[in-house]
């Protein structure tokens, strides 16, 4: 199966169907940002403490600039501190500016960032026959829900490899579970 170019990086399709990619370190960042800060119509999520990713979306709906915005916190240090929610700043391609000397994967912003609240916690469904973590306005079918927690990125996965097989009659590999979910410090939680 050929891989998609955009899976290699953090991502997701929100509930109106648009692709949404993060990065998963500095470089991927720096290479995500560098590819489409002169474009218009793209918007940008960064938390407002450092260490998460850049996630990139075009021309999204209300309700998608919500879903990229549990995103991108869900996915940056913020989960590991465990935190009930996280201050996200939106803004377009074009304020983001980098300066000579800046490090890999960091940017200035000109001009006014939006900011939203986001709640921890995500759902883990199947998009484009491959394991998601993503918020759950964006889920067709939601298997079980994430939240920051105490087991380690293995035990969470060795936990939701279970759940799914349970569920779904479908052994997952490992693997696959680990490049879905944020990192560590994860509780697991069934649907009602």
């Amino acid at each position: 199966m050929e891989r998609r170019s955009y899976e290699k990086y953090r991502w997701f399709f929100t509930s109106g169907g648009t692709l949404v990619v993060g990065g998963k370190s500095a470089e991927q960042n720096e290479e995500i940002i560098s590819r489409i800060m002169k474009i218009k119509n793209y918007t940008v999520f960064h938390t407002a403490s450092p260490g998460s990713p850049f996630c990139v979306i075009k021309n999204p709906t209300e309700k998608e600039i919500k879903e990229v915005a549990i995103f991108t916190a869900c996915f940056s240090q913020d989960w590991k501190r465990a935190k009930k929610e996280v201050e996200v700043h939106i803004f377009s391609s074009e304020q983001i500016v980098k300066k000579k000397g800046m490090k890999i994967g960091t940017f200035g912003i000109r001009g006014e960032v939006k900011k939203l609240k986001a709640k921890l916690g995500l759902v883990l469904d199947f998009q484009k026959g491959k394991l998601r973590a993503l918020p759950l306005s964006a889920s067709k079918n939601p298997i079980l829900k994430i939240v920051p927690g105490d087991l380690t990125k293995e035990q969470a996965a060795q936990k939701i490899a279970e759940i799914i097989k349970d569920k779904l009659c479908y052994p997952i590999r490992k693997e696959e579970i680990l490049q879905a979910i944020p990192s560590d410090k994860i509780s697991v939680k069934k649907l009602k």
